[in-house]
């Protein structure tokens, strides 16, 4: 990434949005920690927050609840420093639709053998001047 260019506008974010909507979770944190490993300033932690959300999925649809349970709540929480929308992503709808997904992965207490509800993960769509 050049020192002038937008990260919004990185082919890595975008390959990330692709992987992650395709439900490759794992390629999507990959794709996407390579772009914030070159960041700086604030838009790095919308970055992480994109890396673990798409971590938590991962670990979910692997049962692990502790795991995602903990990125859920440390994603949303960076995420939502950012307002409604930030690189056109709508991070109030974002938020709502992996909630619904990890639903029994989040309630007190947990179930023992939480389920993903894949079907309710986000897709990440660009809203321009959003």
């Amino acid at each position: 990434m050049t020192a002038d260019m937008d990260p919004a506008d990185d082919p890595r974010f975008a390959e990330g949005i692709r992987l992650f909507n395709g439900r490759d979770f794992f390629e999507a944190h990959e794709v996407w920690e390579d772009l914030w490993h070159e960041m700086a300033g604030p838009d790095r932690r919308f970055v992480q927050a994109l890396i673990q959300a798409a971590v938590c999925a991962y670990h979910s649809g692997n049962g692990n609840a502790r795991g995602a349970c903990r990125l859920f709540e440390s994603a949303k929480r960076y995420m939502t420093t950012y307002g409604s929308s930030h690189w056109g992503v709508d991070i109030i709808g974002f938020w709502e639709s992996m909630a619904a997904a990890l639903a029994e992965f989040r309630c007190d207490p947990p179930s023992a053998s939480p389920v993903l509800l894949a079907d309710l993960l986000p897709i990440i769509v660009i809203r321009p001047n959003e």
